[in-house]
């Protein structure tokens, strides 16, 4: 029997999920600040650029993530414990193919990669060292998404904490020893974030060994069962799509900041984190949803759906405003701290409120997004994704033309508006497939 969905349910899957993601933008921004302090500004667009085209690439694969969240929920709600165990196997097994396909493909991967956005010879030579050093942790990266998804799916977000405050916290650390202490520079930030990613997925698969005690992971009867396999290709392939549309909008940001000179490429990655802090701040509670939604929907109760979507998105807004607020106030600040570049400052501060709007903005796409990954309407996400990205494309082209880097941000804030439309509009077919129990 499903249990009762509240404010403080709610709360409990959401907060550890928002803690350990409130370490990841401070690990991206202690990455770009530690750089900073050299004074140059090359540095921070070769760790800013060389970040988002890995992030982007292994976000291919953050279906694992997603698509094991709603189906692991999915099976938990409608009581198949064995499948639970059987879901996390397929997964791992997919991230260690993956990472270890990332790791023979490098150089071809990288050379493609600044054949699409090509910076100053300084910004390409340091952004080629760092990325050349964390490729070798792409497995262990990719597996967290798994393990994070299955976590997420069992309502155990403080394992979800401890993997992060370990692999953030450790990375942090020994960006501080590496580049300032050692003086290894972006070559330095690399290896903190190598050692760090090995770490969180060492300790993500002793968290999620109920997983593995009961049996279920190695029966491969049903690891392997065809309708099974087919209906989780399905899913994360739909997913898989909608992610490598995202990872375009995004990673052309940058890309077209790359052709407005280094200091815009620099303070634009210098505002980036802020995005980053949004989206983290979000997450807690679309995990929320993820959660509540894919079990609500295993058990076939399509009251308990509502009430997951309604009660995660409420504070979802509650958490927008907050953020909102705070780079309001604060947000010269935390510009000044990253970075001590008197142009790069400059620039950031110039640019500063549209991320101060970001997170009201934003704040429906992220829900959503959520909302759908539990419910498992991939193919509503990938449709409404290819939409959005095509409206995007047209937006961001003629904007920067228009308005130069001003257009660029204002496209990126009506991405987030085209995004929530096309979802909104599908929701009710959503309720539409879970039988109301009364």
């Amino acid at each position: 029997m499903l249990r009762e969905i509240t404010h403080r349910r709610v709360l409990a899957i959401a907060l550890p999920i928002v803690l350990s993601n409130a370490t990841v933008p401070i690990l991206g921004a202690v990455d770009t600040g530690v750089v900073g302090q050299l004074g140059e500004a090359a540095p921070i667009g070769a760790v800013g650029i060389g970040a988002i085209i890995l992030t982007a690439i292994y976000w291919i694969f953050g279906f694992l993530r997603m698509g094991t969240a709603g189906l692991v929920a999915q099976a938990r709600g409608g009581g198949e414990v064995a499948e639970t165990g059987a879901l996390l196997t397929r997964a791992l097994m997919i991230a260690g193919a993956a990472g270890l396909t990332f790791i023979i493909l490098q150089g071809p991967i990288f050379a493609g990669a600044f054949m699409l956005a090509p910076a100053s010879d300084e910004v390409e030579r340091l952004a080629q060292n760092y990325m050349a050093i964390r490729i070798w942790s792409s497995p262990a990266i990719i597996s967290v998404y798994a393990l994070t998804g299955w976590l997420v799916a069992m309502e155990r977000t403080r394992g979800v904490l401890a993997i992060q405050l370990t692999m953030n916290g450790l990375n942090i650390v020994l960006d501080l020893w590496f580049v300032l202490g050692l003086g290894w520079g972006v070559e330095g930030v690399a290896i903190a974030t190598l050692i760090a990613e090995w770490s969180g997925a060492l300790l993500g698969i002793w968290l999620c060994r109920a997983a593995f005690t009961g049996g279920q992971w190695h029966q491969w009867a049903r690891v392997f069962d065809p309708a099974r396999l087919k209906r989780m290709a399905a899913v994360n392939t739909d997913i898989m799509i909608r992610s490598v549309l995202l990872q375009v909008a995004f990673v052309s940001f940058l890309f077209y900041a790359s052709h407005l000179g280094d200091v815009t490429l620099a303070a634009n990655q210098i505002l980036l984190q802020f995005l980053h802090i949004i989206a983290y701040g979000m997450d807690g509670f679309a995990f929320a949803a993820e959660a509540l939604v894919g079990s609500a929907l295993g058990a076939r109760n399509r009251v308990l759906l509502r009430r997951g979507a309604l009660l995660t998105s409420v504070w979802g807004g509650i958490v927008a405003l907050v953020m909102t607020l705070g780079f309001l106030f604060f947000g010269g600040t935390i510009i000044d701290f990253m970075t001590t570049a008197p142009e790069v400052r400059e620039e950031a501060r110039e640019f500063l409120g549209w991320l101060v709007i970001a997170p009201i903005a934003g704040v429906a796409s992220w829900m959503l997004d959520g909302i759908f990954i539990g419910a498992t309407r991939t193919r509503d996400m990938r449709n409404c994704m290819i939409i959005s990205v095509i409206m995007y494309g047209v937006t961001v082209v003629l904007f920067v033309n228009w308005f130069g880097n001003a257009g660029l941000w204002a496209a990126l804030m009506m991405f987030n508006f085209y995004r929530a439309v096309t979802l909104a509009s599908r929701y009710p077919a959503l309720e539409r497939a879970a039988e109301r129990i009364e």
